[in-house]
C-alpha cells in the first residue's frame, strides 16, 4: 500500500496521466491522414480547456472539501496542470497555423470572433506560463498572484472562443465543460462574502 501512494504521489505519474490524450492525437497525426491535422485540432483545444477549468477549479474545491484530502493533493501539483494546460493549447495553436497556413494572418480570419478570442486567451496564457517557476514566484512577489488573476480574461475567452465555433455550434459543449467552474467561483465568492460579514459583526 506503501509502495502503491509513493508510486501515485511521484511527479512522473502524475506527468504521465497528464500526456495520456496526447497519445491518440500524437497518432492521428501520424497515421498518414492527409485530414489529421484538421481533425486533431478539437481534441488539442478541448484538453486545453478542460486543463485549465480542472486547475481553476482547485481552490474552490479545497474550500468546499476543507476535510477532505483528494483536493489539497490536487493543490500540490496544480503547476502541473496548468503547465499542461498551457502545452495543450500551444500545440492547438501550432496545428491551427499548420491547417491555415498564410490565411492564418489574413483580416478576414483574425477578425472572426472566435479566432480573435483565441489569440488572445493563447496570448495570455503565455506570461502566465513562463512565470510559473519558483523563481519568478519569488521574483514577482505578490505580484505573482496580480498576474494570474488574468487566467480568469483566459478563461472567459477560451469559452467564447469555444460557444462561437462553426456559427455558435460549440456553445452547448462549452457550456457543458464550464458549469462547473462557474458553480464553484460562485460557492467561492458566496463563501468569501460571508466570512467577510462574520468579520464585520465580530
Amino acid at each position: 500500500m506503501t509502495k502503491l501512494k509513493s508510486f501515485w504521489n511521484q511527479p512522473y505519474t502524475f506527468w504521465a496521466l497528464l500526456s495520456l490524450p496526447a497519445i491518440p492525437i500524437v497518432m492521428g497525426l501520424t497515421s498518414g491522414d492527409p485530414r489529421a491535422i484538421h481533425q486533431m485540432l478539437h481534441p488539442s483545444g478541448e484538453f486545453a480547456a478542460r486543463f485549465m477549468i480542472i486547475t481553476m477549479m482547485i481552490t474552490p474545491l479545497v474550500m468546499l472539501f476543507k476535510d477532505a484530502r483528494w483536493p489539497r493533493w490536487l493543490m500540490k501539483r496544480r503547476r502541473y496542470l496548468g503547465v499542461a494546460a498551457f502545452s495543450y493549447t500551444a500545440l492547438h495553436t501550432v496545428l491551427y497555423l499548420i491547417n491555415e497556413g498564410a490565411d492564418a494572418f489574413t483580416i478576414s480570419e483574425i477578425s472572426k470572433l472566435y479566432i480573435w478570442t483565441g489569440w488572445l486567451a493563447f496570448l495570455i496564457f503565455v506570461p502566465l506560463a513562463v512565470t510559473s517557476t519558483d523563481g519568478w514566484v519569488r521574483s514577482l512577489g505578490p505580484r505573482w498572484k496580480a498576474l494570474q488573476r488574468f487566467v480568469y480574461v483566459a478563461a472567459v475567452l477560451t469559452l467564447l472562443h469555444w460557444a462561437a465555433l462553426h456559427n455558435w455550434g460549440g456553445i452547448a459543449p462549452a457550456i457543458i465543460h464550464f458549469m462547473p467552474l462557474f458553480l464553484l467561483e460562485a460557492y467561492r465568492g458566496w463563501s468569501i462574502l460571508q466570512r467577510r460579514r462574520l468579520r464585520a459583526t465580530v
